[in-house]
């Protein structure tokens, strides 16, 4: 088989008919190809929404949905549907991960498929990611640092241009290139890599996962490439409202975070990481107050980075507890 598809869902059950409409246009290229629709724990109602419509749809037959057992998020939902995929005989070539809120263009998934049959040691690839405006959406990065750290939160021009070698976000590029990490919008992986690094950290609830698993595949030799000529329509945050400036910064985010700098860095990296975070935003904040300009930052967002990472104690993990009552 050469595709295996996966769209997660929480709670937005048009949204991801609407992404699975798109994306079966798309297969129609690929006769073999399998979606599989993984609902993380909605309970409300979405699951059986899904599963109607998709039993009335002409893509019955090769389109399943899920329901996982829990609400692990991004990684979770993923591997989920991964695992089921890898114990058929009919193993697929890619796993092609599809947000419930992008909608593939023509050809976008033609453009990945293509773009990795012709480079058999890229490991990952991704599309060009805008929104309905069209404006594009950054989403092609370098892998985080101390010095994109401290860049990120001092918001000052020259400082970015000094460190501009460390900006996470990469110009939008315009043509084909390698970068360290991708979005998972619209990503599509080479089999190989996940039998060779495994699956997704199920440790992140939300964010840095994408970054992680690139960092893993990177490491085993397997680059990631943003692909141009593949192209994807995103909404954006719909599940997680993390675009929503008058709501305080989920603890999944700081989560995540600690989680990616320590796994992968160590705990004296991430110690000196955290510090420059604070000394960035602190200063910012300062010098915003002083201009008498309002802060881009989430309510609350510095108080609460210091109480996670500075306080005493266990760090909540971000993950919602589990139902020991729940089935699949």
């Amino acid at each position: 088989m050469k595709l295996q598809a996966i769209i997660l869902n929480y709670k937005t059950p048009e949204m991801t008919l609407e992404a699975l409409a798109a994306l079966m246009r798309e297969l129609e290229r690929f006769p073999d190809a399998r979606v599989t629709i993984v609902d993380n724990d909605s309970r409300d109602g979405s699951l059986e929404r899904m599963r109607k419509a998709v039993d009335e749809s002409p893509w019955s037959e090769r389109v399943s949905v899920l329901a996982s057992d829990y609400n692990g998020g991004f990684a979770y939902g993923n591997n989920f549907a991964i695992t089921r995929a890898l114990d058929r005989e009919d193993k697929p070539d890619y796993f092609y991960l599809l947000n419930s809120d992008a909608f593939p263009d023509e050809g976008c998934v033609r453009a990945l498929v293509d773009y990795l049959d012709d480079h058999p040691r890229v490991g990952i690839a991704g599309s060009y990611v805008h929104g309905p405006e069209p404006v594009p959406h950054k989403t092609a990065f370098r892998f985080p640092t101390i010095w994109s750290e401290f860049e990120s939160t001092l918001g000052i021009g020259i400082v970015s241009k000094l460190l501009d070698r460390w900006i996470v976000a990469l110009p939008l590029p315009r043509e084909t290139r390698r970068v360290d990490w991708l979005a998972g919008a619209s990503m599509l992986i080479r089999r190989e890599v996940v039998e060779e690094i495994g699956l997704m950290d199920e440790t992140f609830f939300l964010y840095f996962e994408e970054t992680d698993y690139c960092l893993r595949a990177a490491r085993a030799g397997w680059p990631t490439c943003y692909v141009v000529e593949s192209s994807v329509t995103h909404i954006g945050s719909v599940s997680t409202g993390m675009k929503e400036k008058s709501r305080p910064t989920p603890t999944f985010w700081f989560a995540s975070r600690r989680h990616y700098f320590r796994k992968n860095h160590g705990r004296l990296y991430l110690l000196i990481a955290n510090l420059v975070y604070v000394v960035g935003a602190a200063f910012c904040r300062l010098r915003y107050l002083f201009l008498g300009r309002e802060s881009k930052d989430p309510k609350g967002h510095l108080r609460d980075f210091i109480r996670y990472n500075f306080s005493p104690g266990p760090k909540p993990d971000g993950h919602p507890p589990r139902d020991p009552h729940a089935t699949i």
